[in-house]
């Protein structure tokens, strides 16, 4: 299936890594020139190359997305290179595990408001002008089975992510007249160093080995297996593209069947 990204400029924050860092190749390997950000310059110019094996224009920004003044040098770079931008992906690294009584202070809040809530408000504020001018765009807002159930331990995660999922939907209505859709996708448990540090905090905590961890968390998965960030990124993919033209506002989980609820 031609997905119809050839040529298209996506955005993809937080990409040096993990499933930002899928997320690129995926466009990739669809053809898309991509602008890509992260604080790690060095890894960031490793997945650039990658991606630009596929034969794609690829614009490698060190940029912290905490930071307002790195979001808006990322996207002038991004519109002065390639003209425009088609499509945003937002990520950032997440905020610590711990519970409520693990954060007393309240920097620790401000800093997971900053990562996790407002780089994403930055990021589209940011892409919207141009999006408008060449007469659409896909958003594609990463964010978190937690928004769907609660994970344990992960109070500052639960709580922005769910507001991030919140502005996905509400920015869906507000720009369909614009032809852009905005869409959250939900990973799972797919195998990233992300998820390595959240089951060595949660075997930590309950005095048993990470491997106990991941046989108990498979246990809960349908699939019987955590995900490859590959599969989670053909999912982003297929949403940006005009494969997926009518839809708009949607929550997609990509968890092997993790999540149980209903909506």
């Amino acid at each position: 299936m031609d997905l119809g990204l050839r040529g298209k400029v996506a955005m993809v924050a937080a990409a040096s890594q993990g499933l930002g860092k899928a997320v690129a190749l995926g466009f990739a390997r669809e053809g898309a020139n991509l602008a890509i950000c992260s604080r790690n310059e060095t890894a960031l110019e490793v997945v650039a190359k990658a991606t630009r094996a596929y034969g794609v224009d690829t614009l490698a920004v060190p940029a912290d997305v905490t930071r307002a003044e790195d979001i808006t040098r990322f996207i002038e770079r991004t519109v002065s290179h390639f003209g425009g931008i088609d499509i945003l992906v937002t990520n950032a690294g997440g905020p610590p595990a711990g519970t409520f009584q693990d954060f007393p202070d309240d920097a620790a809040w401000q800093a997971a408001f900053e990562l996790t809530l407002m780089s994403a408000v930055r990021l589209i504020r940011g892409v919207l002008p141009s999006m408008r001018a060449r007469g659409g765009g896909a958003i594609i807002v990463m964010t978190s089975s937690s928004i769907k159930v609660p994970i344990p331990n992960l109070i500052l995660s639960n709580v922005f992510r769910a507001g991030v999922a919140a502005l996905a939907k509400t920015l869906a209505e507000e720009f369909a007249p614009y032809n852009i859709r905005v869409n959250n996708v939900l990973p799972g448990r797919i195998a990233t160093e992300r998820l390595l540090y959240l089951d060595q905090v949660t075997a930590e905590r309950a005095g048993v080995s990470v491997e106990e961890v991941r046989q108990r968390t498979i246990a809960e998965i349908p699939l019987g297996r955590y995900g490859d960030p590959e599969e989670f990124a053909n999912a982003v993919v297929f949403l940006a593209s005009e494969r997926a033209s009518y839809i708009t506002g949607a929550s997609l989980q990509v968890d092997g069947g993790y999540i149980k609820c209903i909506y």
